[in-house]
């Protein structure tokens, strides 16, 4: 009865300091959540410069939006039609991809949180207990993995590498489990290393916490740059719906005229002016122009279906593109360049944010190499040390520095085995050299995408006005044909070659209009000029 008594008791002390670590030191997973993202987006808020673009649209899905966030319902408008900037809206709001993108950013964040995390203050607490009873004796224990210690770590990385640890424990657990030998203490701890020579265990941690900084720095820019790249393919995928979609009015009102065609040579073969196989020339033409009007019809729906899936709606849904947007490109035309080739190259080679990287890459590689330079010869660290307890009493906060143990001493490694740090070395001098030439082809293929992307913007308005002037041209010849048929002097064949010209032509003039928005759009992104508004339209 009387173990039991003593086994129960043990119990119930072990579960209610257990308890009470519960309460006051456990938070619920949400509270984790909301701290996790309000310093992942303190990081980024902070890294994010004005250059870089509109600071909007970058927050993942499950965090509140900030006041500026495109933020629309992942649903079908009640018209059924979705303009250009509703489109892109959605697809700031809602595509996959750009979410992925998000995530992205907010991970690296988080990484950089546990980089810096080594260097903050840390509180620790655990608790074991153990009963044990043999030959008649028994022995209970209620504690934490240091004997009920209870506290916290700061590790301070500090100059030119020195490492600064301090800690204080309160050993408490064992007053509370009813010790009569023990009573509440503390104790101080302190520890400082200091790189002499070399590259000590600071300068690496400095160097790793370095590289954790800017790394977030880069994945802001890339960020950046993908934005500008996902607007313009979410405007140019939604003008390609739009033309091929003008595709099947243009097959529509092809095979319209060539049913008139067909059917006035019908009339005038049975008046005798026609022959039959003008007719039946008449008639296939009508089947080719209705085969083509389900091909066409059949592109353009598949290529709707696909555009759904970039805002994130179902493929069923019932939605179509706004036909204004291409009525007001038509008017709109073409714009002539306001650069010269030259201007181009210079521009992109100061906003490109992708190069910016690359450049500051190389700074990564040197700094490795001097580190690994410093690996080479003798290292040699400074190292001292406090550990000082409070008095014995209650007083646990009065503690007793002229009772407290103290250490002086250094660390030395002398330059006789280099093998691994001789390697290290050369590596970080061939990654320094990978690095530059890295940047050299990055410059080099920036002024190859410049010079593409100009002579494209030319070539497409080139070809638009080309394109402008044929359809014209088709358009006359049609008319121009149909009174020759009536009046005998030119064969069915040639009406009918005319109006495949025609159709044709129609095709090619919005198929070059739209081009040249692509290009147009590419151009500024590829010199680095075009912007995303916070509404995720490019101005």
């Amino acid at each position: 009865m009387y173990y039991k008594l003593r086994l129960m008791t043990f119990i119930c002390r072990g579960l209610g300091i257990a308890v009470i670590f519960c309460i006051t030191g456990g938070c619920s997973p949400e509270h984790y959540k909301a701290d996790a993202d309000e310093e992942v987006y303190s990081i980024i808020d902070g890294k994010w410069q004005d250059d870089f673009g509109s600071k909007v649209n970058y927050r993942v899905s499950d965090v509140a939006a900030s006041a500026n966030d495109v933020q629309v319902e992942k649903a079908v408008p009640s018209s059924n039609v979705i303009s250009l900037a509703e489109a892109v809206a959605m697809a700031t709001a809602h595509n996959r991809a750009y979410q992925t993108q998000k995530e992205a950013l907010y991970l690296s964040a988080l990484s950089l949180t546990d980089e810096r995390h080594k260097y903050a203050r840390q509180w620790f607490g655990t608790i074991d207990g153990s009963y044990i009873s043999e030959g008649g004796e028994e022995e209970t224990f209620v504690g934490g993995s240091d004997r009920g210690l209870v506290g916290f770590d700061h590790l301070q990385l500090l100059g030119d590498g020195v490492l600064v640890s301090t800690g204080l424990a309160i050993d408490w657990i064992r007053f509370l489990s009813g010790d009569p030998h023990t009573s509440l203490r503390s104790v101080l701890t302190a520890t400082v290393t200091a790189p002499i020579l070399g590259s000590g265990a600071g300068k690496v941690a400095r160097e790793q916490l370095t590289q954790a900084e800017r790394n977030i720095l880069y994945d802001i820019r890339s960020f950046n740059r993908y934005r500008k790249t996902f607007v313009v393919n979410i405007v140019n995928d939604y003008y390609n719906v739009l033309q091929l979609r003008d595709s099947v009015t243009n097959s529509e009102n092809n095979y319209k005229r060539t049913v008139e065609s067909k059917e006035r040579l019908e009339m005038e073969a049975e008046a005798g002016r026609k022959s039959r196989i003008d007719v039946d020339e008449a008639e296939q033409n009508v089947l080719t122009a209705e085969s083509r009007v389900v091909a066409d019809r059949e592109r353009y729906e598949l290529s709707l279906d696909a555009f759904k899936i970039s805002l994130s709606l179902p493929t069923d849904a019932n939605v179509i593109l706004d036909q204004n947007e291409l009525n007001a490109l038509e008017e709109m035309g073409i714009s002539e360049i306001e650069f010269t080739l030259d201007e181009a190259i210079e521009t992109a080679l100061l906003q490109r944010l992708d190069l910016h990287n690359s450049a500051d890459s190389i700074d990564d590689a040197l700094r490795n190499v001097h580190l690994a330079a410093e690996g080479l010869g003798p290292q040699l660290n400074i190292t001292g040390g406090a550990n000082v307890s409070s008095r014995e009493e209650s007083d646990f906060s009065n503690f007793q520095f002229n009772r407290g143990t103290y250490s002086l001493g250094f660390d030395a490694d002398l330059p006789l085995d280099r093998k691994t740090q001789r390697n290290n070395y050369r590596r970080a001098l061939i990654e320094l050299e990978q690095q530059q030439r890295q940047y050299d082809e990055d410059i080099d293929r920036i002024k190859l995408a410049i010079r593409g992307a100009y002579r494209r913007l030319k070539e497409t308005a080139d070809r638009y006005k080309i394109e402008k002037n044929s359809l014209k041209l088709a358009e006359e010849r049609v008319e121009m044909n149909k009174v020759l048929l009536d009046a005998g002097r030119v064969e069915t064949r040639i009406l009918l070659l005319s109006q495949d010209a025609l159709l044709a032509a129609q095709n090619n003039v919005t198929g070059a209009l739209i081009d040249h928005l692509d290009a147009k759009l590419s151009f500024y992104r590829d010199v680095g000029i075009l912007q995303v508004r916070p509404d995720g339209m490019w101005e």
